[in-house]
């Protein structure tokens, strides 16, 4: 039997230890490093899935710091929250901590926009400038950058640098053009030609501010700078130009509606002080028209339509059939016609009627567009059976209408009185006296 001696043991035993000690050792440091890199994924998630006002953020924010203290998103939570106290201590507080938030990510163009806004509440307006000079610099191509920069120099009432800026804003964001816009026509009381000077010479920016005078109530330089855009630029704005037409219609500034209606494609062949499809040859009640015939067939009891068998002139006409139809208005049909202010119009037509028998019987009414106060109406279609003939209404505009309403109405006879008939129209003429 072979003996081992006593100092191989010790040798082997030696070798036995150091192996399992660097075991261990790794161990120990893969379990540092998996808690690492777990907290610093946990305080990061927090900071990224937590809002600023939410209300335990702050408690979150510190846990997230604590969790993640090289985390940049974590140290602007905390900083946030520390602006909100708006007391010079927390302003400068969150300073310190936002020019921490830098030092851990010197090049996201949206700390030091962060940056800018706490030096300026801190009163610092040279760090301020600084700062936001920085996040222009990291992201030139950005809208967010130079909208910042340019509110910083209009709160400095430095507007030619302001007007720099937000002029860059304008030039590839809708959302940030609307509000330049915005931020000029209050800043500037209306004054169309900062407005103007903010926009960047682009087509599809001047369609966009197009838009937004319409939406200020100023028809006419919505119109103005539409017509500025050469045709095929028009075209490429569609949406655009039928979202101003109906937009201005519906608030009865119908002389521009008219214009953007027609190079719309809405009503093409409408035209100012002109009664569109007056004799009915093409087709009635077309849903997208802002300046056609308007068929409300709404009531199983009245039928409107073109009739081709009975007409005065042309191909057609249109025939109104009422089958006991009661109700004591009746605007069913009718149409929106341009007129010049302070002026004088004869509107005649040419009307037959059929069987027709009512206490109420129809007749053809006009208003003022602008605020639906009657100009005119005819006498009331007498009751029986008539061939063709023409009538005449005389219609004094006043200085407040761009627009009138030619509509078909009836004499009032009652909550309940009823219609039996057929009446035709044919051959509208609006003609300035």
């Amino acid at each position: 039997m072979v003996k081992i001696p006593n100092a191989q043991f010790e040798i082997w035993n030696a070798s036995e230890l150091r192996a399992k000690l660097l075991t261990a050792a790794v161990v120990v440091a893969t379990l540092v490093f998996a808690w690492y890199s777990v907290s610093r994924q946990i305080g990061s998630m927090l900071a990224e899935l937590t809002p600023p006002t939410q209300d335990d953020a702050r408690e979150i924010a510190t846990l997230a710091v604590s969790l993640a203290p090289g985390d940049p998103t974590a140290r602007w939570l905390v900083a946030t929250k520390e602006k909100e106290t708006f007391t010079p201590e927390s302003i400068e507080n969150a300073t310190r901590l936002f020019e921490d938030v830098i030092r851990h990510s010197p090049y996201d163009y949206r700390y030091w926009i962060e940056l800018g806004r706490s030096y300026e509440q801190a009163e610092r307006s040279e760090n301020a400038e600084m700062a936001f000079r920085r996040a222009v610099e990291l992201a030139p191509d950005y809208t967010f950058p130079h909208w910042q920069f340019g509110n910083f120099f209009l709160r400095e009432n430095r507007t030619d640098e302001a007007f720099y800026e937000l002029k860059r804003a304008t030039e590839r964001s809708l959302v940030y053009r609307e509000q330049v816009f915005s931020l000029a026509w209050d800043y500037f009381d209306k004054d169309a030609s900062k407005v103007e000077s903010l926009a960047a010479d682009a087509p599809d920016v001047r369609a966009s501010l197009a838009l937004f005078y319409a939406a200020r109530n100023s028809p006419a330089d919505s119109l103005r700078i539409w017509n500025t855009l050469p045709d095929d630029e028009k075209k490429n704005h569609p949406k655009i130009a039928t979202t101003i037409a109906q937009g201005l219609h519906d608030k009865r500034f119908y002389t521009q509606a008219l214009e953007f209606s027609k190079q719309s494609g809405l009503d093409p062949d409408a035209a100012a002080e002109t009664v569109a499809n007056a004799g009915f040859e093409t087709f009635v009640g077309a849903d997208e028209s802002l300046f056609g015939w308007k068929v409300g067939r709404n009531d199983s009891k009245l039928d409107i339509g073109t009739d081709s068998v009975v007409k005065h002139s042309g191909a057609r006409s249109i025939r109104l059939v009422f089958r006991g139809y009661a109700k004591p208005t009746l605007f069913n049909l009718g149409q929106i016609v341009i007129v010049r202010p302070s002026n004088r119009y004869r509107l005649s037509f040419w009307v037959r009627t059929e069987n027709l028998r009512s206490g109420g019987p129809p007749l053809l009414q006009v208003a003022n567009a602008n605020d639906n106060k009657i100009l005119g109406a005819s006498q009331p279609f007498e009751n029986g059976t008539s061939d063709w003939q023409q009538v005449s209404i005389d219609l004094p505009i006043s200085d407040n209408c761009d627009g009138i309403i030619i509509r078909t109405a009836r004499a009032y006879c009652g909550e309940e009185c009823p219609i039996i008939g057929t009446l035709w129209y044919d051959d509208f003429t609006l003609t300035r006296q």
